[in-house]
């Protein structure tokens, strides 16, 4: 379809669904894709039901950003959930349109038309849908919604303030160690103090998506969470063979990492209230407040090229970005879109420290990418798969890396390794928060006291040296509680990790060939989902994450810069 694009994001209406006329309007395809005698015959109805889609994905996400942004807001909120109610009836009618076209005689003239890759994506979200798990869908999101709301309620008083999940973070980086201990206090007693609804709300997501993957006969969720990740080129071996990569050659590097970290300190043994804190100088922070921070981002991308400049100027004249932290909005950041308007959304929570930095490039990432693929159609391919996409955020983080020292002044360089450093030692908890779950729906029947102890066996695997000291609740295996994605998105999490390794590369490629980086950067944005993940990662000039040996090199890199 043909986007009209939105100058300003108020620009955009509520518009409500008619799910009669919408019903009315799939009949009406599946008729001419049933009579149908040629292709040329069909593409039109299509084009058609493309747009369909795009509208109806645009009310969505504005139905989910907007409650996002106000979780206490009575009218948000009913929206949401009446949404939701509706939601399972979208899905009904896009798989009855899928299982049309994937059975259609003519398949191979539409895959000619539209690309391989549809099919494939439509293969996955076909089998992972029937009718007779729309309720389980439902309570799903009921449920989901329910810990987005108890996290949003967060108050935490400490030293005088009242903070909410994000905004304590300042004192958890804080350069004196009793205030970030303290923090942390804090922070693991509200969790403590929620902890029988957290474990009765997650209890209740297993047993409803184990009985959702029984319903449409997978042997347990997992197989079903990988179709509804959509993960078309690669499976559970590949992954796992992964992990163990991750545990021969991360592991060592991160503990070692963690013990300079240690040095710079001046502590005898590193506890976990330490580790947000990279050195005793305490870590960079911005200079100055949000817009400051909105006016640096501009000059920066102008000066990168590759459109950023003119895209990220539009985003900011025209109101798509939500990025301070306030009472009752949800935690963490996203980017979200308007396929009908052609422009994406980017929701974050500053706090002040680095991590708005970060957040904001890698937001930006997912922005530009959905941004520059728009046009691509079917709308399926205006997203990657999630492991894709976050290789188009991730991938910015680094790629940004010349201009840092507009952001941190003297603290550039500083800022760098702290950034490659944490980039590092991300890989072994992403991949403990993907291996947690794989056990978790190996056993939907567990306790919430044998979760807590996976959770355990877990840090002993990929983070060994992680010591909480008096911090009973995480002590205990509470921490992958704070961890949204296990809860919203099962499966997700090893996205992050397999991006990284990406990421890696382009930062170790722009060290190189800064020019040759950004363009296959750029390309890599505009071909948005048209293909699956391993085919656009080696189209870009990258090694898959699945090939082995393929942190070797990257490894090597970081030591080398890093001193280890």
């Amino acid at each position: 379809m043909s986007a009209t694009p939105a100058t300003r994001f108020e620009d955009i209406p509520l518009t409500e669904p008619d799910f009669s006329a919408i019903g009315s309007h799939v009949k009406a395809l599946l008729a001419v894709l049933g009579s149908a005698t040629s292709a040329d015959q069909c593409l039109p109805a299509l084009d058609d039901w493309n747009s369909l889609q795009c509208r109806v994905e645009t009310f969505e996400n504005l139905i989910h950003l907007r409650f996002e942004q106000d979780t206490a807001n009575p009218a948000r909120k009913a929206a949401r959930e009446a949404w939701d109610e509706q939601r399972p009836r979208w899905i009904e009618l896009k798989v009855e349109v899928k299982r049309a076209l994937l059975a259609h005689p003519m398949r191979a003239e539409f895959e000619a038309a539209v690309g391989q890759q549809a099919f494939a994506l439509w293969e996955s979200s076909v089998l992972a849908f029937d009718a007779a798990i729309k309720e389980s869908l439902v309570l799903e999101s009921k449920l989901v919604a329910e810990y987005t709301e108890l996290c949003a309620s967060a108050e935490l008083d400490y030293l005088g303030e009242e903070l909410s999940l994000s905004t304590i973070q300042k004192y958890r980086q804080d350069a004196d160690r009793e205030t970030r201990h303290g923090a942390e206090r804090v922070l693991w007693n509200w969790f403590q103090d929620k902890g029988a609804s957290l474990d009765r709300i997650f209890d209740d997501l297993v047993r409803v998506r184990a009985d959702m993957a029984s319903t449409l006969g997978f042997d347990d969720f997992t197989d079903l969470g990988y179709k509804r990740m959509s993960r078309i080129d690669y499976g559970r071996t590949d992954v796992e063979r992964f992990r163990a990569e991750i545990v021969s050659d991360v592991v060592p590097l991160c503990e070692e990492l963690r013990k300079g970290q240690a040095e710079r300190l001046g502590v005898e043994s590193l506890m976990a209230w330490d580790e947000a804190l990279q050195d005793s100088g305490g870590n960079p922070k911005p200079k100055g407040d949000e817009a400051w921070m909105l006016e640096r981002s501009q000059e920066m991308f102008d000066a990168m090229g590759g459109d950023l400049g003119e895209f990220f100027r539009k985003m900011n004249s025209g109101g798509f970005f939500d990025l301070d932290s306030r009472k009752g909005k949800a935690g963490g950041g996203f980017c979200t879109s308007f396929p009908t308007h052609g422009m994406p959304f980017v929701f974050a929570n500053f706090n002040g420290t680095l991590g708005d930095v970060r957040v904001l490039t890698h937001e930006v990432g997912h922005a530009f990418q959905n941004y520059s693929s728009n046009a691509l159609s079917p709308v399926d391919y205006h997203w990657p798969t999630a492991e894709s996409a976050e290789v188009h955020s991730m991938g910015l983080e680094f790629l940004t890396y010349p201009h840092m020292d507009s952001f941190f002044g003297e603290d550039g360089d500083r800022f760098r390794k702290v950034h490659l450093t944490l980039a590092l030692l991300f890989l072994p908890y992403g991949t403990a928060v993907d291996h947690f779950q794989h056990l978790i729906y190996e056993r939907p029947d567990a306790t919430p006291a044998e979760r807590h102890e996976l959770w355990r066996e877990m840090e002993r695997i990929y983070m060994p040296g992680k010591d909480w000291g008096d911090l009973d609740y995480p002590g205990k295996g509470g921490r992958w509680q704070q961890q949204m994605h296990i809860y919203f998105e099962p499966f997700y999490y090893i996205d992050y990790v397999l991006a990284q390794t990406c990421a890696l590369q382009f930062w170790a490629w722009a060290e190189k060939d800064r020019e040759a980086a950004m363009k296959s950067y750029v390309e890599l944005c505009r071909r948005g989902g048209s293909a699956p993940f391993q085919e656009l990662v080696r189209g870009a000039g990258l090694v898959s994450p699945f090939q082995a040996g393929c942190l070797s090199d990257v490894v090597e890199r970081a030591r080398a810069v890093l001193s280890v």
